[in-house]
């Protein structure tokens, strides 16, 4: 459930716009579908959701809808050629109301996408604040699945767009938990979950730090603006859905707040590389005590087809 996926046929079009150089992107995102085929079979796993990855900076909407489409049918020619193996998330720009609404109807109406895929801020908007709620309710009458996915801090060097907020240290390394934290906590504070009761909210990397500061967000929920009541926190908490990708820390924390049928399977490739999937990640989850036999294979496999039940058939 957290597959990243790179169109090739859209990085030929940004180069071609001059919306991108083949330097900015990371090498992990020139691998394609047999490179993924590869490693899922070398991971077992038989099927994997893509979560698209598009990063530019488009200088209209129109252009932004073009981008879209071109992702969209690169992953659907990715799912008809390997029947099985693949499906895929429609990847929205929040902060295009327009373009946004149009690639639900497109992608979840019409293409037979099993999701979205968001990320946590636009701009040092969060998740959860109002400006979305227009989209959040097309979403919600969908019954979407809204996958989410830090970013970069919002305030980093000035002119340098994804440096490293510390000299040295990989935003993914501690700035993307954050991100996808502060995403998490706004949406609890804001009532997201209540407001949109439909939506079914994937937080990555095991929802960041928000299972280990669930304890300090109910004690001092109050001072949040508006307030947030140890119950709401406790309630959003068990209503979100996390993965595993990462590789997670041991589950213990994360199970204390969270029944074990909201955790996902991803393992981040191929931003994530495979012998740390399949020599870290994949052995410390088979051996996690914290889990049961039978919960494990709700991680695996079960907890993603009561959620997407699609996959089943894909």
């Amino acid at each position: 459930m957290h597959h990243h996926f790179c169109a090739p046929e859209w990085r030929e079009w940004a180069e071609h716009h001059g919306l991108i150089t083949p330097e900015q992107l990371p090498r992990w995102a020139h691998l394609g579908a047999d490179e993924s085929v590869r490693f899922m079979d070398r991971a077992g796993i038989a099927t994997a959701v893509l979560k698209p990855m598009l990063p530019a900076r488009y200088r209209s909407s129109a252009q932004l809808r073009e981008a879209i489409s071109i992702t969209l049918r690169s992953m659907m020619e990715v799912a008809q050629a390997h029947p099985g193996r693949f499906s895929f998330y429609v990847p929205l720009f929040l902060d295009d109301p327009d373009a946004s609404s149009w690639a639900v109807r497109r992608g979840l109406g019409q293409l037979g996408a099993v999701g979205v895929n968001v990320t946590a801020n636009y701009g040092g908007v969060y998740l959860g604040d109002p400006a979305y709620d227009r989209i959040f309710a097309e979403l919600n009458e969908f019954a979407a699945v809204v996958d989410t996915h830090p970013h970069h801090l919002p305030g980093g060097p000035p002119g340098r767009p994804g440096a490293m907020t510390v000299p040295g240290i990989p935003n993914f390394m501690c700035d993307f938990l954050l991100d996808t934290t502060r995403a998490a906590v706004n949406m609890i504070s804001r009532k997201t979950l209540d407001r949109f009761p439909d939506l079914s909210v994937i937080l990555p990397h095991a929802g960041g730090f928000l299972p280990y500061i669930a304890h300090r967000m109910q004690a001092l929920g109050r001072f949040c603006d508006p307030p947030v009541e140890p119950a709401a926190v406790r309630d959003h908490l068990r209503r979100f859905y996390y993965d595993t990708a990462g590789p997670m820390a041991p589950a213990a924390t994360l199970l204390a707040h969270v029944p074990a049928d909201r955790v996902l399977f991803g393992t981040d490739w191929p931003a994530v590389p495979p012998d740390t999937v399949l020599d870290q990640a994949l052995p410390a989850l088979d051996a996690d005590p914290a889990f049961t036999p039978e919960q494990l294979r709700g991680v695996y496999r079960d907890n993603a087809l009561r959620l997407v039940p699609q996959l089943a058939t894909v």
